[in-house]
């Protein structure tokens, strides 16, 4: 027998008093401990001024990051209560901010409608926070505590007068949990500028004190300017947005919708202001009544005629850009995250809202209703085209004896997280590329010139296009309807082009494309961009590679003036052991991942850079042209 202890007895078993566990195990309160998780903290606190402004009391929120990445909240609220808790011979204040599952969410008498309803909040940031320090306003007076990682490092104590109500909380992430404790200021400010135009009329600032930047957000007609921001940049159908509001059984029901003349669907859900990323029973409801609703119109005044089968829900999203926001007493999320909206009883109440609310509208404007009715017909007869090409495309599979492209040089390996596919640009390129690889887990996939602009065509288009239907065929998921991820063959797609203007358009159009058509291969982390060096200096033997303008300058530096430099203007300046060497070897490549933070802003994005409009593109060019690091002419 070893002497390794193996009893197992009640000594073993332990118990993590109060903020403990959340220290231990922060992943399962927060998600992780990487930019995600730290941001949750911030959007924790936000929340609880945002939960004050649902209750009908506040009507500012300043966030400030300070040069020390530490961060403050300050709002006009109420203020946290400052009484003492006789049962816990403590202050509200230091139950709240000390202990789990502590708050005044529970009972619906303070706040009615809450997004922060599991109570672990704030507590959280406290134990996840190096330091944190909360002043609440009330009575005429502020009242201070201090934390050190979740335990009070002073009594709470009267340091002033006060002439409003309100609470602030300033705190510093905890390096001994958080991989990076830098904000972010564009991250907060999406979320920020989210819930401004959530709740109507409520002022939210933000000041980077690291960098000067600030951003005011206040919008009076609140998701109806929602919507028209998403809109900004598309040919819409119909100037003023769809817009109504109604509550019925406890739930409140805002929704506000507007058609482009565009083909992607872009709709938002949200309760209680929280964006449900998943969807829900919410997001259910109002699908199935816009579907019912249009067909309902459209038969009833003779559009349906030539159309079997009536117009499905895709159909009749098409172009739409809607923002669903509900708020209830008691929402029940699938998990801390709240991604998913899981009350049954939700799904039928906005199903009814928007049938009604809805055909009113559409009874009431004929001339809207009728071209959104056409658009849906013709989105209708593009489906059943696309329809048609998977169809045959799955036929001319099967009677081949390989269902792969022609042009793909596949990997040996077969399972799919060990597999990773090149999509090069060009066929000299490609050449390289193939003779390079590690032909073991590396595919190549060249393409030949600029894919189709998916912004601009219907799916039935998009699967006319020869590259893309090749580049479906090579990835496995299939598309749009069709897509599924666990098909996937390579977990590791890569986008390999030229460092120049060309290089940079060819980019973006498959960036577009797995945006609009297979945007789960970017959330789930599959998605890359190669990162080619810009230049080769070498004197002597020595050879070194510089892949920004900056670090090229330093190696000229460190440099004589006899070493030679080779400016590389493609991928197939390069040899196959120059290409493996600089931006296929995993164990020197640079590579960047592709990571979808904000959807609104994605989609802006993308509508700007292959929309139909120019202006907007100009403007966004000019407005960005000082960010370009590498400018090929």
């Amino acid at each position: 027998m070893d002497d390794k202890d193996k009893t197992y007895d009640e000594s073993y078993i332990q118990v993590l008093e109060g903020l403990a566990a959340v220290r231990k195990r922060p992943s399962m309160y927060i998600g992780d401990t990487g930019l995600d998780g730290l941001h949750r903290l911030m959007y924790e606190v936000i929340d609880n001024s945002i939960d004050e402004a649902l209750a009908g009391f506040c009507y500012n929120i300043d966030v400030v990051i300070h040069k020390d990445n530490s961060a403050t909240v300050d709002d006009d609220g109420r203020g946290i209560p400052v009484g003492l808790v006789e049962r816990y011979d403590k202050s509200a204040v230091e139950i709240v901010m000390t202990m789990l599952h502590a708050g005044g969410k529970f009972d619906n008498k303070s706040y009615k409608i809450s997004g922060g309803l599991h109570g672990v909040g704030v507590s959280v940031v406290n134990a996840l926070s190096e330091w944190l320090e909360v002043e609440a306003r009330r009575d005429g007076k502020t009242y201070y505590q201090r934390y050190d990682r979740g335990s009070p490092a002073s009594e709470l104590k009267v340091i002033g007068e006060a002439k409003n109500s309100g609470t602030k909380v300033t705190f510093k992430p905890d390096k001994q949990i958080f991989e990076i404790t830098d904000f972010s200021f564009e991250k907060l400010s999406t979320r920020l500028r989210e819930l401004a135009f959530l709740n109507k009329g409520v002022k939210i600032s933000i000041v980077d004190e690291r960098s000067g930047k600030s951003n005011i957000f206040q919008y009076e007609g609140g998701i109806v300017s929602f919507v028209q921001h998403l809109n900004e940049n598309k040919n819409v159908l119909h100037e003023v947005p769809i817009y109504f509001e109604k509550t019925r059984d406890g739930t409140q029901l805002e929704v506000a919708m507007q058609y482009n003349d565009g083909y992607m669907e872009n709709i938002f859900s949200f309760v209680n202001n929280i964006n449900t990323q998943e969807g829900g029973t919410h997001l259910s409801g109002f699908k199935s009544a816009m579907t019912k609703t249009l067909n309902d119109y459209a038969k009833k005044n003779g559009f349906l005629k030539e159309l079997e089968g009536g117009l499905g829900g895709e159909d009749a999203r098409e172009g739409l850009t809607a923002i669903i926001s509900i708020k209830i007493q008691n929402p029940q999320f699938e998990g801390q995250t709240k991604a998913k909206l899981g009350n049954s009883e939700v799904r039928g109440i906005v199903e009814s809202i928007v049938t009604e609310e809805l055909s009113c509208f559409l009874e009431e404007s004929p001339k809207i209703a009728e071209s959104v009715i056409r658009k849906s017909i013709m989105a209708a007869r593009a489906r059943e085209a696309a329809r048609k090409a998977r169809e045959l495309t799955r036929r001319k599979n099967t009677l081949e004896s390989s269902s792969l492209p022609g042009k793909l040089s596949d990997c040996s390996e077969k399972d799919p997280s060990k597999c990773e596919l090149f999509i090069v640009e060009g066929d000299s390129a490609g050449g390289s590329a193939k003779q390079g690889r590690d032909r073991v887990f590396q595919a190549i996939l060249p393409i030949r010139g600029k894919i189709l602009n998916v912004e601009k065509a219907r799916i039935n288009k998009v699967l006319e296009s020869r590259e893309i239907r090749d580049l479906i065929t090579a990835i496995g998921t299939g598309i749009d309807e069709d897509f599924d991820i666990s098909k996937a063959r390579y977990h590791k797609i890569t986008i390999m082009t030229d460092a120049d203007v060309d290089g940079s358009h060819i980019r973006t159009l498959l960036l577009t494309l797995f945006y609009r058509y297979m945007k789960p291969l970017i959330t789930a982390g599959y998605v890359y961009i190669a990162q080619p060096p810009l230049y080769k200096v070498q004197k002597g033997k020595e050879v070194r590679y510089a892949y920004d303008e900056e670090t090229f300058q330093g190696l000229m530096k460190e440099s004589e003036p006899n070493a030679s430099v080779q400016r590389y203007k493609g991928l197939g300046e390069m040899n196959s052991d120059q290409l493996w060497e600089t931006t296929m070897n995993p164990s020197t490549r640079i590579m960047l991942k592709v990571i979808l933070e904000d959807s609104v802003e994605a989609d802006r994005i993308f509508t700007i850079l292959m929309g139909d409009l120019v202006e907007p593109r100009r403007e966004f060019i000019q407005a960005h042209a000082k960010e370009v690091r590498v400018l090929d002419v």
